[in-house]
């Protein structure tokens, strides 16, 4: 069979995936003598995500090989594992990674986050052993759609409306801007046949609830475009984010000062911040000190020390974390402590 025969027609969902996955590339500065990883599935998203790449990667110089995650939640599961390596190897992705994790069915956060950070984990040491600088994950506007709206329910404030980021780190996700039907189309037109996960019309997953039933409701009364709606919101949070992000940054060394097994900042500074901002910088000085996201009732109860200041006793706060005010500053420092404050949800 010569490479004309081989090679699938070109049609606008296959042009649509390759373009966004040429301009992810160029975004994040990728060329010759590099080498990314595709996380594939085998599922309709990640297989029309790893054709793209294997077309437009080699093009920019770029070696693409890919990654296969088997949590072994399924009877099957290996077999899945093997079909997908066999169609990267069938689409000339090098090197193939399979790796075989467990999942944490206990965990705290329920199954479908311990999968994700078994996933997370994984794609950390392929990367590794592969001498890759990045994943490329197949998230689509839909999944970006249902993050969301899944945030909307959750009262998960402007952070948790963002949604995910095309770049993130050694995290790619340049189908962000397709829908799912259009990777599913690209699959079909080249000829590649995607494996359905059952999970992903198990409506026990609150997820699933979102795309097959909410969502629908969404488009039927509201009239279409609900989903580029909610994907246009988290982009704009998301420059709302990185502006203050960056005001936080040109003046945070002024207002903190180290302090006894923490950081303490300015109470004058705090408070003379509007609250969003004032907000924000409490945030941001936790999570860059401790490692640490607060909820939205944790920073409203730590504003409280510099707006309603009565002689309150210190707060404790996730994780062990102290905030207490003393004169000027507001301390935040380690304690050891497991009591939290009620989560805001």
């Amino acid at each position: 069979m010569t490479d004309a025969e081989r090679r699938p027609r070109l049609t606008p969902p296959i042009a649509d995936v390759r373009r966004a996955v040429r301009d992810t590339l160029a975004a994040a500065g990728l060329g010759e003598g590099d080498r990314v990883l595709v996380g594939l599935s085998g599922g309709a998203d990640s297989l029309a995500l790893a054709a793209a790449a294997a077309f437009e990667g080699p093009r920019a110089g770029i070696q693409v090989g890919a990654v296969i995650v088997d949590h072994g939640l399924q009877d099957a599961s290996a077999e899945i594992a093997d079909r997908a390596r066999e169609q990267a190897v069938a689409l000339g992705l090098d090197p193939v990674v399979v790796k075989r994790v467990e999942v944490a069915t206990a965990d705290a956060g329920g199954p479908e986050n311990a999968a994700r950070e078994a996933r997370r984990t994984a794609f950390v040491e392929a990367l590794v052993e592969a001498k890759a600088s990045h994943v490329l994950l197949a998230h689509t506007l839909d999944d970006q759609a249902e993050t969301v709206l899944l945030g909307l329910a959750r009262g998960s404030g402007a952070a948790s409306l963002q949604g995910m980021a095309q770049a993130s780190g050694s995290t790619l996700r340049p189908l962000l801007g397709i829908r799912r039907a259009t990777t599913r189309q690209a699959c079909l037109d080249a000829g590649l046949t995607p494996w359905d996960d059952p999970h992903n019309l198990d409506p026990s997953y609150t997820r699933v609830r979102v795309r097959l039933e909410v969502l629908p409701v969404l488009e039927r009364e509201l009239g279409p475009g609900v989903a580029e709606a909610l994907a246009r919101t988290a982009e704009q949070l998301r420059e709302d984010a990185q502006a203050f992000d960056e005001m936080i940054e040109e003046v945070i060394e002024d207002i903190c000062e180290p302090a006894e097994a923490g950081i303490a900042v300015s109470v004058g500074a705090l408070e003379a911040n509007p609250p969003a901002l004032r907000n924000r910088i409490i945030r941001f000085v936790v999570f860059s000190e401790f490692g640490v996201a607060l909820e939205r009732v944790h920073v409203v109860a730590v504003a409280r020390l510099v707006t309603d200041w009565h002689g309150q006793k210190p707060l404790d706060l996730p994780c062990g974390i102290r905030a207490a005010r003393a004169g000027g500053r507001i301390v935040f420092s380690t304690t050891g402590s497991t009591t939290v404050l009620p989560h805001d949800h």
